[in-house]
């Protein structure tokens, strides 16, 4: 599943070949991709111009105008692929939009995603974005707001890690060494983190999310161009490596089940205190 730093990356090169570029053509082969219904969608788009991308969390926003927003999220995986005039586009996909030059992009998603369409003065209405928490990318995102935001908070820290409406982004793949690196076990109340454990937790968000930003994101998702990131196996320092030596004391490394989901650790390094 792509997180923030695949759609930041994602978000970042659209910026730069599709903005000011006018849309003539919509293909929507699922519907149900759409929060409007397909004809009202298309009519609705084409001839409007990009204006410019960017992103918050998982969500990649593409401003239009005159006063419009596309909303596109990737669900539980996909791709989102630029083409140019001429060139031969994916065996597969469920939306295709194409420019007044020929160029466009595809979206094929993996189980389900999302491509909304949302006039300006109703995007505090657009009911999964508007609740968003802060981006971790963003200046705003200080050691202070970030104290703030976990207080009165009594969860579980990485439940806390991985709603939305806390901080946009993170999900169950780079939580894992962000906690690693703040010797944190993901079962650990809010309540019981020290001063301290809350400084090292924030640096390890910045470091582990911007990390992967320069490295072009995840090693097996596709960037804009269909080019693959460079965040291999091998930068992870604890996650998804079951049954090897933890990197910092030499113990194995576990999977546990936290909630509905599984958490990697070291069970020295991130003992439930």
């Amino acid at each position: 599943m792509p997180e923030l730093p695949e759609i930041t990356v994602i978000s970042k090169q659209m910026n730069k070949v599709i903005s000011n570029k006018q849309i003539s053509e919509i293909e929507a082969k699922q519907p149900k991709n759409l929060n409007i219904p397909n004809r009202e969608f298309i009519k609705t788009a084409i001839g409007k111009t990009i204006e410019r991308v960017t992103s918050k969390g998982k969500w990649i926003i593409i401003t239009l105008q005159p006063r419009y927003y596309m909303l596109i999220n990737l669900g539980m995986g996909g791709d989102l692929l630029y083409f140019k005039k001429g060139k031969k586009l994916p065996d597969k996909y469920h939306f295709k939009l194409t420019f007044n030059d020929d160029s466009g992009f595809t979206a094929f998603f993996w189980w389900f995603g999302h491509i909304h369409l949302v006039k300006e003065d109703k995007l505090s209405e657009h009911k999964a974005t508007n609740k968003l928490g802060i981006q971790p990318t963003d200046q705003k995102f200080t050691l202070k707001i970030f104290k703030s935001s976990l207080t009165k908070k009594k969860s579980r820290i990485k439940n806390f890690l991985l709603d939305q409406k806390n901080i946009a982004g993170i999900g169950n793949v780079y939580v894992q060494d962000i906690l690693f690196r703040s010797k944190l076990h993901p079962n650990r109340k809010i309540p019981t983190l020290r001063e301290e454990e809350i400084e090292n937790l924030y640096d390890a968000i910045k470091y582990t999310l911007n990390r992967s930003i320069k490295l072009r994101g995840l090693a097996y998702e596709k960037d804009f161009f269909g080019e693959k990131g460079k965040f291999s196996s091998q930068e992870f320092l604890v996650g998804y490596k079951e049954g090897k030596p933890c990197p910092k004391c030499k113990t194995l490394i576990e999977k546990i089940k936290t909630g509905s989901t599984s958490t990697y650790i070291c069970p020295e390094c991130q003992r439930l205190l």
